[in-house]
């Protein structure tokens, strides 16, 4: 198969611009020979790397990526591990009962995964810290959600705790929320700090990394895989393709997947006073009550204190975005900040970018063997520091004929729905995210 095209990742990837510089990377180059071939170094590909090094024990791992490590889709997100239900087509994140308690198993097991990988690999405090999380609530409609997300977490069994206005602004130092919804068990990840952790962990004298190497042909002849880049392949009898949406590019799950962009832009470094004149405390993350309001973070460790905010979602069939999209939708967070935070009204964004999400109609992954000895490990739908982990896992677990957890799980879901032809899908999707937005009042 040729692949169609490589999607684009617009704006600098501001986590990772935060960090020193990388060692050079080594591009694939001339033909080589491995048993297993992971395509995408992002939370899938890198969990499957991993997973594949504990079960297949001496075999050889050849993993290969179109970008740096930490400058595509894995380097974008805002850093949420979340470990409950949290359906972004939802009114309140909650769904079926069953079905969610099923994710919680999923996605904490996901967590732990990825905090042991962060604890084997000796990686600081700041990539992963489990720390919880807020559902911040800014007018009565949020607290509305809030209330009924609680009343559904109760019947969960899951720890929870609201917070009033009060609370809210000893911690944000902004008076802009009315409440919030505390869960303990979400982990705050630097993600681009976490992924090049676990990649430069992962390597060895079996475990090679090739940056700026993207795959541009797919072929099997004879029993193997063979993966072609500009300037060399790598032929491997067992494929993991973890490229998310990407997929539909290699020729899989075509019309199936929906191929949404969202936004943020991160302050420049706030100086000593600017922080005293804030308040609150300098490390917490608050997503919104409402799925399509706006999502909040303080960090402060390399890069120093900062807050990063992400709202605005657009369905792009192609996977790309041109730079204008993101200087408008960079007046929409500047709007969103100055309303957050009126006291910082001098401090200007740093970055600004976009980052590529995955949905399925359905809300369920693109996963299995999709053709012999090739698995897939992909549409982690909006969540793909948990999700993803999670397929990467059960990936590697289902090609090398484990019976697990992570398989069953993944297996268990439906495929993905078609989706309706284009123009109809831009133009539904596109509205239906316009009216949310809209509706979304002051969690925007």
């Amino acid at each position: 198969m040729r692949v169609t095209g490589l999607p684009r990742d617009p704006g600098p990837a501001a986590w990772n611009r935060l960090l020193p510089a990388p060692p050079p990377p080594t591009p694939l180059s001339g033909d080589r020979k491995s048993d297993w071939l992971v395509i995408g170094a992002g939370f899938a590909g890198l969990a499957a790397a991993r997973r594949l090094s504990q079960i297949r024990e001496g075999d050889t791992i050849a993993i290969l990526d179109a970008v740096r490590v930490g400058d595509g889709p894995a380097g974008r997100n805002s850093g949420f591990m979340i470990d409950l239900p949290h359906d972004l087509s939802s009114d309140n994140y909650g769904g079926d009962q069953q079905q969610d308690q099923a994710q919680i198993e999923a996605k904490r097991a996901a967590i732990a995964f990825a905090r042991d990988a962060a604890q084997e690999y000796g990686l600081p405090s700041e990539p992963i810290t489990l720390s919880g999380k807020i559902n911040a609530a800014a007018s009565s409609r949020g607290m509305r959600h809030n209330a009924d997300y609680a009343a559904h977490l109760a019947s969960l069994g899951e720890a929870h705790a609201m917070y009033d206005a009060a609370q809210m602004q000893a911690i944000t130092g902004s008076d802009y929320y009315q409440g919030g919804l505390f869960t303990p068990g979400a982990a705050m990840i630097q993600p681009a700090m976490f992924v090049r952790g676990m990649a430069q962990g992962l390597q060895s004298n079996r475990i090679t990394l090739h940056e700026n190497s993207p795959v541009t042909g797919l072929t099997r002849s004879q029993g193997v895989w063979t993966a072609s880049t500009p300037a060399g392949s790598v032929a491997a009898p067992n494929v993991v393709l973890a490229v998310n949406g990407h997929a539909e590019s290699f020729g899989f799950f075509r019309r199936r997947l929906m191929h949404v962009f969202t936004y943020a832009s991160m302050t420049r470094a706030l100086s000593g006073d600017e922080i005293a004149a804030l308040g609150g405390i300098a490390v917490w993350g608050a997503t919104p009550a409402d799925p399509l309001g706006t999502t909040v973070r303080r960090i402060s460790g390399i890069g120093g204190d900062r807050i990063v905010i992400r709202n605005r979602f657009t369905y792009d069939p192609g996977m790309t975005v041109n730079e204008r999209r993101i200087a408008s939708v960079g007046r929409d967070h500047d709007k969103a900040f100055q309303a957050r935070f009126p006291v910082l009204k001098g401090v200007a964004m740093e970055y600004r970018w976009g980052g590529r999400l995955c949905l399925s109609r359905n809300n369920v992954p693109a996963f299995g063997e999709v053709e012999d000895s090739l698995f897939a490990a992909c549409c982690q739908n909006g969540l793909g520091t948990a999700k993803g982990t999670f397929a990467g896992i059960a990936a590697a677990d289902l090609a090398a004929g484990e019976d697990t957890l992570f398989t069953r799980h993944q297996l268990a879901a439906a495929p993905p729905a078609r989706l309706p032809p284009e123009p109809l899908a831009w133009i539904g999707a596109n509205a239906r995210m316009r009216w949310g937005e809209r509706a979304a009042g002051k969690e925007m």
